[in-house]
């Protein structure tokens, strides 16, 4: 079920909000509204992996119980956190990498002439990488002493089920929700205002500008590379830079809307990326609940910056090769994760001090090239086409043997969402201007206008096929 279509926009959504503001007077009753209601919206599309999840809920609940019964032993608890981390990444090995390590195991026994292996067929249940990295955290959280074990089973499971969160993030860390878990807020009108023009950014995101990039993206990156061209190259490379941010980001806006409609606060998980005037500036600024997690919850461990100077490198080439690993089972996403890496590296030696001294919209510019890279091995399909449209977008003389014929209006779109990124990096380098309290001033126009991009997106949405989310692979 997604959030733009007609079940969830026209009869779930209102249902199950109607049911919350007027039968939830009581805390009881709202925890047990928003519990049925995430897990019908969650197995009305997985309806065999939610029994699996229920299970691995369980023996969460039990792996936390035994952490604060054996509190002092410290051999019994790290066992006890050994398991419950081991079984929620078994869960996350086998659905989501368990074909991905048969194909290379059975490509490297053929190599040898050895007997190849049956390549199991394992569907990929959506937000399953998302789900896990927050079970993980209430079993760490737990351990390290910064939340108690949840009170009660129901308010465990509405942290893992939440469903305006539950499909593709931000990915919460329990310690920072669980209070409002406990006290599962009746929301009021306020909230329902904030809230729902918040989903009809993210609804006007999604269907009017990502929907639009796709399509050009899919319309380059699925033609042979030696087709293509410097200008196709470069244009499938920007359609996809695009897609992935109003994608996403449209996506985080509705989870946050949403949950802000029943009275809920969930952090930003964007902040205006494309105005980044470093890889690591970047990274602060993109899914910063993923880069909040891996820092807490790897990096940290790993001995952060503690250990010396090529330690920390270390650390953070590991940190995000593993974010490269966490977004797909494949070689793309393997070498973007090291490639972010060693940027991430290169900043801390020297390159961010000399980006610093350039002016800010150089060194955006210099970011940007980093980044749609990047972008461009994410999105290709293996490291053959990655490595085509790389050395075309580096020969301006490269000629397109067919070049891709773009509908106009995806040209225009593209052209829209450029400025609108544009409009953030000049917006970024004027001082002393409030844009918030400036959106409030003229709430009135502002939401009337963004109502009329809604209207306009969900009509769209009706008419053309559904596009999942992006981050529902991963």
């Amino acid at each position: 079920m997604l959030f733009y279509e007609p079940l969830f926009l026209f009869l779930f959504g209102p249902a199950v909000y109607l049911a919350y503001f007027f039968f939830g007077a009581r805390r009881e009753r709202r925890v047990l509204i928003l519990l049925v209601a995430s897990i019908a919206f969650y197995g009305w599309s997985e309806p065999l992996f939610i029994i699996v999840l229920l299970a691995s809920v369980a023996i969460d609940l039990a792996v936390a119980n035994r952490l604060a019964e054996t509190s002092t032993d410290d051999s019994g608890r790290r066992w006890w956190l050994t398991f419950g981390v081991a079984a929620n990444l078994a869960i996350l090995v086998y659905y989501k990498y368990a074909g991905f390590l048969a194909v290379n195991l059975d490509a490297l026994l053929k190599a040898f002439t050895l007997q190849g292996l049956h390549i199991p067929q394992i569907a990929l249940p959506i937000g399953v990488s998302f789900i896990v990295f927050e079970k993980i955290t209430y079993l760490v959280d737990v351990y390290r002493g910064v939340t108690a074990p949840a009170t009660r089973p129901s308010l465990y499971a509405l942290y893992v089920f939440f469903f305006p969160k539950l499909l593709a993030g931000p990915i919460i860390k329990y310690h920072d929700i669980a209070r409002q878990i406990e006290a599962c807020p009746h929301a009021d009108i306020d909230d329902f205002i904030t809230g729902f023009s918040r989903f009809m950014l993210g609804v006007a995101k999604k269907l009017l500008i990502a929907d639009a990039m796709a399509g050009g993206a899919d319309l380059i990156f699925a033609r042979e590379p030696a087709t293509l061209g410097f200008g196709d190259a470069w244009a499938g490379a920007i359609f996809f830079t695009l897609q992935i941010y109003f994608d996403f980001s449209g996506y985080s806006d509705m989870a946050i809307g949403l949950a802000r409609m029943f009275g809920f606060r969930l952090f930003e998980n964007f902040n205006m990326p494309y105005i980044a005037t470093s890889i690591t500036d970047f990274w602060r600024r993109w899914h910063m609940s993923l880069t909040g997690w891996i820092r807490e919850y790897l990096y940290f461990p790993l001995g952060g910056n503690r250990l010396g100077e090529m330690r920390t490198y270390l650390n953070l080439w590991i940190c995000f090769l593993a974010s490269g690993v966490w977004h797909g089972a494949a070689w793309p996403y393997v070498v973007w994760g090291a490639y972010n890496g060693v940027f991430l590296v290169l900043d801390r030696l020297f390159l961010d001090d000399g980006l610093k001294r350039l002016p800010d919209w150089f060194a955006n510019l210099l970011t940007m090239l980093i980044v749609i890279a990047g972008w461009t091995i994410f999105r290709s399909t293996s490291l053959q086409q990655a490595g085509t449209l790389l050395s075309l977008m580096a020969h301006p003389g490269a000629l397109a043997r067919a070049p891709v014929d773009l509908p106009p209006e995806y040209v225009w779109m593209a052209m829209i969402a450029t400025m609108i990124c544009l409009a953030q990096r000049l917006g970024a380098g004027i001082a002393g201007i409030d844009w918030g309290g400036l959106a409030r001033r003229f709430s009135f126009a502002s939401n009337g206008l963004l109502a009329l991009l809604f209207l306009a997106a969900v009509a769209k949405g009706l008419a053309d096929p559904f596009k999942p989310f992006i981050y529902f692979r991963f």
